[in-house]
Parts: structure tokens; sequence; C-alpha cells
């Protein structure tokens, strides 16, 4: 069954955007790292903005764990340059660095109360012991763990103890935070709950953050705007809305979310019809982008974009006529895979306001036709 992440927009927390003055206030300038023969990070460059929330999206192994430890400093890079707020940080060590990492692990001493694992940073640099109260203090009831302070962290719950980490790196005020795969050690019944909240806390601190995950839904509820990683490099940056709606290649088209994949070609100078050997019409596009005649591309349609019925499409262009081969429903829409005459599989997702708006719901062996509209489709030439 495809990974269908809910579109941007209907899950990311209700808070303003992150300001669009000093775009550069986090720079990644042509970083390389490698190990051994293999290249981890391959000339990435990357600016994120004052109090943004950006995330680093991708599967395991794309090199977006290793980004995010060189700029903490847990990994020195071979090539390229890290500024931070104007500062050059790329041979400064960890602790000389106005960042601070917060574990997939946590890694909250044990035999330490919340209260104390909080306070060690500042501890460890010699501030006077009023202000780690104090400072201490504010920082667990922003994350709301203050009556935990005296717990320790095996007395909590995923969520607290994720809190309480979070507390400690705040507490150093720092520049730049690092959040390392934050949901990952949280039951999926409160991950949604949470990624709300530790976005809203984040926001009102106004911390500039930087996100590692493979989680898509957790990239697009919580991040202004995100970079998909593969093999090293940066394939596509832009807002969730952006990157759903419009990816710039196949591979951030199929990442983010499921879709449907045609290879086509322009079927005329100055045209926006393209030829598609599975459909027996031609696609119509509203932007064609940079296809040019004799390029083949492919062509992107999400399957929520599909329209499904059992009438005849009255149209010259973007439809289809297929057989109901399997179908599933998932709660608050059914994912149906339609067969074509050319042996294509299509898959439709139908809201249930949809289906229900049909003389009956689709079933096994119906033939059904489908229709999309042009400014759905997104030329990839890449």
């Amino acid at each position: 069954m495809p990974n269908r992440p809910t579109p941007a927009d209907t899950l990311r927390p209700s808070r303003p955007p992150a300001p669009d003055s000093e775009p550069d206030f986090v720079q990644l300038i042509d970083v390389v790292k490698k190990f051994g023969a293999t290249t981890a990070v391959d000339h990435v460059s990357l600016s994120v903005r004052r109090k943004e929330l950006f995330a680093l999206l991708g599967s395991s192994g794309c090199g977006k764990s290793t980004l995010l430890r060189l700029m903490a400093g847990l990994e020195t890079p071979d090539a390229g340059r890290i500024v931070v707020d104007g500062q050059d940080i790329t041979q400064l060590p960890p602790y000389q660095r106005p960042v601070n990492m917060m574990f997939q692990s946590y890694a909250l001493f044990p035999h330490m109360t919340v209260e104390a694992n909080a306070a060690y940073g500042l501890k460890r640099e010699g501030a006077p012991r009023q202000e780690i109260k104090e400072r201490v203090g504010a920082a667990l009831d922003l994350v709301q763990m203050s009556q935990y302070a005296k717990r320790k962290p095996h007395q909590l719950s995923g969520g607290q103890q994720q809190r309480a980490a979070l507390a400690r790196s705040l507490v150093k005020r720092p520049k730049l935070l690092l959040l390392d795969e934050p949901m990952s050690a949280l039951d999926k019944k409160i991950r949604q709950q949470t990624q709300f909240e530790l976005g809203n806390i984040l926001y009102s601190v106004g911390v500039t953050c930087v996100l590692v995950t493979h989680d898509q839904e957790e990239a697009m509820t919580m991040a202004d705007r995100l970079a998909v990683m593969n093999e090293g490099r940066i394939i596509q940056v832009g807002t969730p809305n952006e990157v759903y709606e419009a990816p710039t290649s196949r591979f951030a088209a199929e990442f983010i979310g499921s879709t449907n994949l045609f290879e086509a070609s322009l079927a005329g100078d100055e045209s926006r019809l393209f030829n598609c050997k599975d459909l027996e019409v031609p696609l119509q596009v509203h932007n064609p982008m940079n296809a040019r005649m004799n390029l083949a591309v492919q062509i992107s349609l999400r399957p929520e974009r599909i329209t499904l019925t059992f009438e005849p499409v009255d149209q010259p262009t973007n439809w289809a006529v297929g057989t109901i081969e399997q179908y599933a429903y998932m709660g608050s829409y059914t994912l149906y895979y339609v067969r074509l005459k050319s042996g294509r599989v299509m898959a439709v997702d139908m809201s249930q306001l949809a289906v229900r708006a049909l003389p009956r719901p689709p079933d096994y062996g119906d033939t059904v036709y489908l229709s999309w509209g042009s400014d759905h489709l997104v030329v990839l030439t890449r």
C-alpha cells in the first residue's frame, strides 16, 4: 500500500510562517563529507532563515543525519564551509558552537532528575546557581514539564522524555537547534499530537531549527520549508506545499506521497499536448515547463486528483477507461487500483464523500472512467 501523506496545509500547526528576513542565517556552502570510498554528503549548499523550522527529509543512508552531525561539529567536512549568524563554525569543536543537538535517543542521564538533566550543561559552563535555577525553571515551564522536575527518565512516558530532552537543549539558548528523528521513539498514536506541540514550542521560543526525519508526514506537518535528499545530494528545496504540488524530479514526486507517472513526449511544437502509450487520448498539461520536442519526459498525477465515475467522460484529453482490480478502504478515503486496456495500473484515491456521491460504491471488476484537470499534471524532465 503506498505511503500517502496528507497534503501539507491540512496538518501543519496554525502558526505564522518564518520571516523572510536574514535568509542566510545558516549557510552550508559546497559541503562534502566522505567515509572511505563513500560520499555521504556530496557538494551540498543550503540556506536556512532565522527562526525557521527546516526539515531534511530522505530515506536511510541519504546523508541527512551526516549533514546534521556536520552542523553539530560531531563530524568534520572534507570540503566546504558552515556558517551560523555570520560566524564560520566549520572548524570549531562542538562545545564552542552556538548549536545544540537533541538526539534520537534523547540521551538523558538515567540517574539524574529531569531538573538535573536540564541544568547539566549550564553547570558545566559554570553559570551562577541563581541563573541556572531561573533558566531551568523557565525551560521546564515552556515544555510543560515543571510538575515532573523531580522525576527520573524511567518514570516518564516517551513524550515526556522528549520534552525533557528539549528543555535541556533550549536552556542553553542556542542560535541553532538540531533535532535528529525526534519522533522515532514515540508511539504512532501520540506522534501527530506531539508534532503539533513540538512545532508550537519551537515557534514560541523563536529558535532556528533543523530537523532530520525520514517521515514525510512529520516533515510536512512541522516544517516551514524542507529539503528532499538522495545519495548525499539535495534534490529539491521548498515549502511542503511546493514540493508536494510541484515536484521537480521523479524522485521527489515518488518520495513525497504517491503518484501515477506516465512516460510521454510532446505531440507538436508550441503544444501543451503529450502523447502517452498507456493512454488512448493525449495528456493536456496546463504548464509544460521545460518540455521540448523529441525529449522523453515523465508526467506526474497524484491519485487524489483523479475523478472516478461509471459514465464515459465527454472531453478530448485527460481521461482513461479501465477495470477495478483492487481496492482498500482507508477510513477517510478509499484507494482503488484501476487496470487500463494497455495493462497499466493507475492508483485513485476517493474521499468517502465522493464515493457516496456515486450511484453505488465501485467494486471489483467494474468498468470505470477516470478524468483529471490539466493543472493537476506536472511535467518532470529529470
